[in-house]
């Protein structure tokens, strides 16, 4: 199978697994992948892939139901298995003093020092892991 046919039938396996909305939620992950820098969720609707109104950014998140098991074991398949796998985290905190009813609010290390002279900040955090390909790898020795 070439690349082509392959990155299309994975593209569609993901599209199945998204469940309501999902036109609307494919749509803005290519505009979140296309997008260099977005300073709210509404500057991901003028990414020329989404081609909504901005209001229909909240209403995909609003309304998506992934499958989330089934996108894992996607994802996994993608990983060859004869050769070593490299992930790369990493971790983000949003400062958010003084959101004292913030349900996900949370005890984050900070990467810049905020009041009494400690890394440390109440607010959200955001983990990402991603998979390495071997031949980035090999780019990038």
């Amino acid at each position: 199978m070439d690349v082509l046919t392959q990155l299309k039938t994975f593209r569609q396996a993901a599209y199945d697994c998204l469940g309501k909305a999902h036109d609307a939620t494919f749509e803005l992950t290519d505009a979140v992948m296309l997008t260099r820098n977005a300073c709210c969720l509404a500057d991901f609707s003028l990414c020329p892939v989404f081609r909504r109104k901005w209001s229909s950014v909240y209403e995909a998140l609003q309304d998506c139901r992934p499958q989330r098991q089934k996108l894992m074991q996607l994802y996994i398949k993608q990983m060859p298995v004869e050769e070593p796998i490299i992930l790369a985290g990493d971790h983000t905190a949003w400062s958010r003093p003084e959101a004292v009813t913030l349900q996900e609010r949370t005890t984050e290390h900070y990467t810049t020092v905020v009041g009494g002279n400690r890394p440390v900040t109440q607010g959200q955090g955001y983990s990402t892991i991603a998979w390495i390909p071997q031949a980035v790898k090999c780019q990038l020795s």
